[in-house]
């Protein structure tokens, strides 16, 4: 559990300097340039990312859980990673009314995600790491929102056809990822 806790602490950590130092951030960017800055970004979530990987493994291996898991939470579930899986496709399939509206769809995404895990799960393990990064999503996303805020962005355009493919994108994700790479990735299957 303790790699899991510490892989948590490193990626989320390093994720979160916009959220709560942002000025020391902009510091170090100009101390260290934008490229040394990266790598050390990109190498500190790595290892972050490594450890949470690990650390959940390990801790599967021995699950207590906390709570039963009321039944039909697994098809909550589904419909969740659904809408998590279009609103990623939106941070990326460029011209769509979603990102247009919501400005910030892979931070909701993760949100999205993280409750879906939530609602279906039960052990203390995945309450660290569905629970972490749904705190982080909210605070990430609030940030986000006041950063809007304080210097509001310049309108998105979008069209249907983007807002179409988008839809397609992310339901295609999603069933590939339900019906194959969970599994074949994390070892459990969602749809059963």
């Amino acid at each position: 559990m303790l790699e899991l806790i510490l892989g948590l602490v490193i990626f989320l950590g390093i994720h979160s300097l916009r959220i709560v130092a942002e000025g020391w951030r902009s510091a170090q960017i100009a101390r260290m340039g934008a490229q040394r800055w990266k790598l050390v970004y990109t190498l500190l979530s790595l290892l972050g990312f490594g450890l949470i990987v690990w650390g959940f493994g390990l801790a599967r291996q021995t699950p207590v859980a906390l709570w039963a898991v009321p039944k039909g939470m697994n098809h909550l579930a589904a419909l969740l990673t659904l809408l998590a899986f279009v609103l990623l496709a939106a941070a990326y399939v460029p011209g769509n009314a979603i990102k247009a509206k919501l400005r910030h769809p892979m931070i909701l995404s993760v949100k999205v995600w993280a409750l879906a895990h939530l609602v279906a799960n039960n052990t203390l393990a995945e309450l660290l790491l569905f629970g972490g990064f749904l705190v982080w999503a909210v605070l990430c996303f609030r940030a986000a929102r006041q950063r809007d805020r304080a210097q509001p962005p310049a309108a998105l355009n979008s069209t249907p056809i983007a807002t179409a493919l988008t839809v397609l994108i992310g339901a295609a994700a999603w069933a590939g990822f339900a019906f194959w790479a969970h599994a074949a990735w994390i070892g459990v299957r969602p749809m059963g």
